[in-house]
């Protein structure tokens, strides 16, 4: 969501279909980057826009002193505009001065420009985007660390924000690279995500107001940089998803709007072309031409830079026409409802044409409605994406876990609602950057309690969450307990690793994703509602969850325990699926995470006392504030470098 406000190798996976070439030159109309926008050869360049009602198109730029040379009308109906201009080099500055049907002139950017010179100026940039990948060995196995049935903790980063230089300067994407891998390495993060780096003019707008689609923000280097900095991550064994916004675009006078004089990418009826929330424009999803200037879009930045996936922005403001309106503030469809027929259909046309490309990416939707068959095939009735954020359960789990302890007793339905529809969706769960901005407070402040009870509490939250079924995202900063409020303007605090609790966070974030990765029960069901069960306990306590998580064979299973108050529960006897000794993988009151030491020396023995229709049953000690995890295996120093029990 927004603010207020050598030669290129092809990224084509070694799992591609044998008809895959025929396939693309049979819908060349998506890969429209090939032809659109500026191309350089030896001897110059070629420019081409799309500018049906102009009267006049030309270039101008730094090669000519700024006087427009002409271009010239394609004699196809397309309403495009061509030509070449000799001794045009890569780096050259230019935009397109269109004259509309009404005689004004205007200078605009290149919508398909491949880079955007730095702000504060907008003009585009000529750009070889050549580049040598390093990243075959990624490339090769990604469709097996990308299965839907494979360990997904996703690290989310907004660039200009992570880490800066001392004097408050940005640093290269190859820098933060560098930096950005070996902190995902040490806390056991297996992609990241980045808050969008196309061209925005407004810094503030963290990115979600697009206005070089094809352009990396050129704040932290060149393309290539922004290459070198998904080669860098692959070599390291970490994943790059892209949050995309093809949901909106600002007004900017120089960018997409009124491109040619008239709404030609969006909506003329601010009704249906103007989002009020976010002051910006709605993209026209039923004119073929902006469809496949999107679609080409995704499929640019997943093969030229070897994203691993798309993180799609706002999906609910695309599906509903009365998204954040009022009464008479937008046009139903022909059938009376509020359903964007022409959004659906784009975003099934979206994901169709991405995984018939790219099979082993990920398409993820941010939705936050209940709109059904989300992450299902298009060819079952659903939109296609692959997997789709579980807003439902961050909200209910945000809200219960802000409540005061005492509180909780009465509120359980909050912390356990979200497994009535747990395999509805193909969800991640998500602790993003929306959770901690605008007032909200950050996540370690939206714990109740004393210091020791607020870092207990948020240590607590995240056991429920890697082991409750779904792919998982933390925002930066999270996993250390950053203190304030994110803001884009500043970096994170890291001088907290200093302190004893955020440091004990840390290990446990970096425990948990190694456990999560370790045992299959904890991932490889995450979709699959076989893969879990609650376990009643002898002496009921709303406050205590008690579930199991299975893998795909019978002897992988995990049992998770947490007690959402400060009280500890002796002696609790909970449901086994199984008699014989459990090992206590992890326990978030270990005294190694900044805990009190309150546990079960490493193990439980679960004895033939069947409770509630269960086999079998076990004494455990449940720690205060506190997450166990108990394997029917032990898992080696390998598998869980730091858990201590």
């Amino acid at each position: 969501m927004k603010p207020h406000l050598q030669q290129e190798e092809k990224s084509t996976p070694s799992i591609q279909r044998g008809d895959l070439q025929v396939h693309r030159r049979a819908s060349h109309h998506h890969r429209q980057f090939e032809v659109m926008g500026a191309h350089c050869t030896e001897k110059g360049t070629w420019f081409t826009v799309w500018a049906p009602t102009a009267r006049n198109v030309g270039v101008i730029g730094s090669f000519n002193h700024w006087n427009s040379q002409p271009l010239q009308r394609v004699d196809d109906g397309s309403g495009r505009w061509s030509g070449f201009i000799a001794g045009v080099r890569s780096g050259d500055c230019y935009k397109f001065r269109i004259q509309n049907a009404w005689g004004h002139w205007m200078d605009k950017a290149d919508p398909y420009a491949f880079r955007m010179e730095p702000a504060p100026g907008t003009a585009s940039q000529v750009w070889d985007l050549s580049h040598h990948w390093t990243d075959q060995e990624w490339m090769q196995t990604r469709w097996q660390r990308q299965a839907h049935t494979a360990p997904i903790s996703i690290y989310e980063v907004h660039l200009g924000s992570w880490q800066r230089e001392e004097d408050g300067r940005f640093l290269n994407y190859r820098e933060l690279a560098n930096r950005l891998a070996t902190h995902c390495h040490n806390m056991g993060f297996t992609h990241v995500e980045l808050m969008p780096v196309t061209e925005h003019p407004f810094y503030g707008s963290w990115g979600y107001q697009t206005t070089g689609y094809y352009a990396p923000t050129s704040r932290y280097g060149t393309p290539q940089d922004l290459m070198a900095f998904v080669d860098t991550l692959h070599q390291q064994g970490i994943g790059v998803f892209l949050d995309w916004v093809p949901s909106h675009f600002p007004a900017d006078p120089h960018a997409l709007a009124r491109f040619d004089g008239t709404a030609l990418y969006e909506h003329e009826d601010p009704r249906r072309g103007f989002h009020p929330e976010w002051n910006s424009l709605i993209f026209n999803y039923g004119r073929y031409e902006v469809r496949d200037f999107l679609i080409s879009n995704a499929l640019f930045w997943l093969e030229k830079y070897h994203f691993d996936g798309l993180r799609v922005d706002a999906v609910a403001s695309m599906l509903y026409l009365d998204y954040a309106r009022r009464q008479g503030e937008w046009i139903p469809n022909q059938h009376g409802g509020r359903e964007n027929h022409d959004a659906v259909r784009f975003l099934q046309d979206l994901n169709t044409t991405v995984y018939s490309h790219f099979p082993d990416v990920h398409m993820i939707a941010e939705e936050s409605t209940a709109w059904p068959a989300v992450s299902r095939p298009v060819e079952w009735g659903g939109l296609g994406f692959g997997m789709k954020w579980n807003m439902g359960w961050m909200n209910d789990t945000l809200r219960y876990m802000s409540r005061p302890h005492f509180y909780r007793h009465w509120h359980n339905d909050d912390v356990r609602f979200s497994m009535v529809y747990a395999f509805h969706e193909n969800f991640i769960l998500p602790l993003s950057h929306d959770e901690v901005v605008y007032g909200k407070g950050s996540m370690i402040g939206k714990q109740p309690g004393d210091e020791w009870q607020r870092f207990a509490g948020l240590r607590n939250l995240y056991g429920y969450m890697w082991s409750h079924p779904g792919k998982k995202l933390l925002f930066m900063g999270c996993e250390f307990g950053q203190l304030d409020e994110w803001h884009h303007d500043r970096t994170l605090d890291w001088h907290l690793w200093a302190r004893p609790y955020h440091a004990g966070l840390a290990r446990w974030v970096a425990d948990l994703n190694a456990a999560y990765r370790g045992l299959n029960a904890l991932h490889c069901t995450d979709f699959d509602g076989h893969g879990f069960s609650w376990l009643p306990c002898e002496r009921h306590e709303t406050t205590v969850l008690t579930f199991l998580r299975r893998g795909r064979s019978e002897q992988d299973m995990a049992v998770v325990i947490c007690n959402m108050t400060p009280e500890p529960r002796h002696a609790l006897r909970v449901a086994m699926p199984e008699p014989g000794t459990w090992h206590e993988i992890l326990n978030s009151d270990a005294a190694f995470y900044g805990g009190s030491g309150v546990g079960n020396m490493g193990r439980v023995h679960a004895t033939a006392h069947p409770v509630g229709g269960w086999p079998a049953s076990a004494l455990v000690t449940v720690p205060p504030l506190g997450t166990v995890i108990l394997s029917s295996r032990p898992l080696s120093n390998q598998e869980v470098p730091h858990a201590r029990q």
